[in-house]
């Protein structure tokens, strides 16, 4: 019976394996599990920049997914960024993409986010059928990228100095 749960730093080998296969499937990426292991070690040591969930089933990590902590101007609440989601292909079509995207929006609904937003491949019409199926909308939005740095050490600085909009509390 697969296990939905909260990633912890045991976890970070398997995620990262995750991970490599997402991104082999991906365009714009090349797989590196050392970063990869870095950024979710990040995200699990500071939960106020999100949270990674895992599906486990038999105790082995089958499926994950993160969600990104940030705040809407124009919702005026906290809202997410749902990244990496990733099923084992041996899993795939067996229902654990679905325990995991209903166990995010539970999480986010319950934690009072006002919009969850994801990025997909514009090739990846099995991704985007299935984000549908969830009741997510295609945005007329159009993304743009900047690398600030390659080196990793620099945005490792930057990430763990915090999320990147704290309000004043005087």
């Amino acid at each position: 019976m697969p296990y939905i749960r909260t990633a912890v730093e045991s976890d970070v080998p398997r995620c990262a394996e995750l991970l490599g296969i997402l991104f082999s499937q991906e365009h714009e990426f090349t797989p590196d599990a050392e970063l990869q292991s870095k950024g979710l070690l990040m995200i699990i040591h500071k939960p106020e920049l999100g949270r990674i969930f895992v599906a486990e089933v038999d105790g082995v990590i089958q499926g994950m997914v993160m969600l990104l902590f940030t705040v809407s101007t124009f919702l005026g609440q906290r809202v997410a960024l749902l990244e990496d989601m990733v099923v084992d292909p041996a899993w795939r079509g067996k229902g654990l993409g679905s325990l995991l995207m209903d166990h995010v929006l539970h999480f986010a609904r319950r934690e009072g986010l006002g919009r969850i937003t994801l990025l997909t491949d514009r090739d990846n019409e099995g991704a985007q059928q299935f984000y549908a199926s969830k009741s997510f909308t295609r945005s007329g939005m159009v993304v743009f990228r900047k690398h600030l740095s390659s080196s990793s050490n620099q945005v490792s600085d930057l990430l763990q100095s915090g999320p990147p909009f704290v309000p004043d509390r005087d």
